[in-house]
């Protein structure tokens, strides 16, 4: 009787932890809410106040496991809220692990669509499938991604 019962705890523990894990995870949906909203913000203040927003690690444009980041044509990081020592930096070669030049893929967003690729979740540390949704705003594509 107690080896069921124990049973049963283990069983809905790992039940609730699974659903309160799903709920610190952020949605494909909510990723284009804020990359829309991200693009909007970027029009109406101009880059400069923009980038330095979305770079600000406990700003407002972080929600759970949602950030935004912001390159140029060429691949250049001009903002990064998730790994600020990437702004600055060209990240045209980058690959996913299974060698899909994704970075490429952003940059060739001409209004705005999905860029789905895998990627190692840092929560996590698994490879999983994450989609970006990136909206362009003149030379620059502003970009959320969420994990699947």
């Amino acid at each position: 009787m107690k080896r069921r019962c124990l049973l049963v705890v283990m069983m809905l523990a790992g039940l609730f932890g699974a659903s309160a894990q799903a709920a610190d995870r952020a949605t494909p949906d909510e990723a284009k809410a804020m990359a829309s909203k991200a693009a909007q913000y970027l029009k109406e203040v101009g880059p400069d106040t923009a980038f330095a927003a979305f770079s600000a690690k406990d700003g407002p444009w972080h929600d759970r496991d949602l950030y935004v980041f912001v390159n140029d044509a060429s691949c250049k990081t001009l903002a990064h809220g998730g790994n600020q020592a990437l702004v600055g930096k060209s990240l045209a070669t980058l690959k996913d692990v299974e060698g899909k030049p994704f970075m490429l893929d952003i940059a060739a967003v001409q209004d705005a669509g999905w860029v789905e690729y895998k990627w190692q979740n840092p929560v996590s540390k698994a490879i999983e499938a994450k989609a970006t949704y990136v909206v362009r705003v003149g030379q620059y594509s502003v970009g959320v991604g969420a994990y699947k």
